[in-house]
């Protein structure tokens, strides 16, 4: 299997404060991977910097066989890498539909297929096919975070990044939404995703690593990890 994402060493600062304190880990083209980790482990930052909104201190990152240093930040959604933030990062004041057509900037096949594709993340997300003129800003955060995994798949990234993706959510919306992304896996796009749900995080991915305190404490096959009484003490409540 080929890596789409390597990163060796990764270290990342706050100022003086050292918040990635030289990790390593790597994603296999077409896996689902978790990153997990207590709040402040560094797993939020870690994204944020793959994403490009952070400059790393030291280390390397090689994204689709490309060194991620020589890519500017605002072209690496050309590039194929999307984020889907913590807190969804939604367009507010904008309607579902201009969402989805923001969500799609970037790319350069033509208006009739960025206009199927809209149609495609209606067939995935009804409920926003719904609220289509409905400013985003209006609606629950499922609906919300729905329309923020929507906005993102449509760039028709590669790597997708998850901040996050449960959180104060309703279960049977959370549900909903892993269903989906299982299935947009599935459809050719590759998964990092950080959760505050370890339990559900592990049952959904293939391979996961545990971050504490900017190290990678642990690493394995999710379901090992799952099972790991370390794993379940600190992260399962068990």
């Amino acid at each position: 299997m080929n890596n789409i994402l390597e990163v060796r060493d990764l270290k990342v600062a706050y100022g003086a404060i050292q918040a990635i304190k030289g990790i390593d880990f790597h994603v296999g083209q077409g896996e689902m991977v978790a990153l997990i980790g207590a709040n402040g482990a560094g797993k939020t930052t870690t994204l944020r910097t793959l994403a490009g909104l952070l400059n790393p201190a030291a280390g390397s990152i090689t994204f689709d066989g490309q060194a991620h240093a020589a890519i500017k930040g605002h072209d690496l959604i050309r590039a194929g890498l999307a984020l889907v933030p913590e807190g969804r990062g939604i367009f507010s004041k904008l309607s579902v539909h201009e969402n989805l057509e923001m969500g799609a900037f970037s790319r350069t096949d033509g208006k009739p297929a960025i206009a199927a594709d809209i149609e495609r993340m209606f067939s995935i997300f009804p409920r926003l096919k719904e609220r289509a003129n409905q400013l985003a800003g209006t609606m629950s955060g499922g609906e919300q975070q729905m329309l923020a995994i929507s906005r993102a798949l449509m760039g028709k990234p590669k790597l997708l990044l998850l901040d996050e993706p449960s959180m104060g959510l309703a279960p049977i919306i959370v549900q909903k939404i892993f269903e989906t992304i299982v299935e947009v896996v599935k459809g050719g796009v590759t998964l990092l995703l950080v959760e505050q749900n370890a339990r559900l995080a592990l049952q959904t991915c293939q391979r996961a690593y545990v971050i504490d305190n900017g190290r990678i404490a642990l690493e394995g096959q999710a379901d090992e990890l799952l099972h790991n009484e370390q794993v379940q003490k600190a992260y399962l409540g068990e």
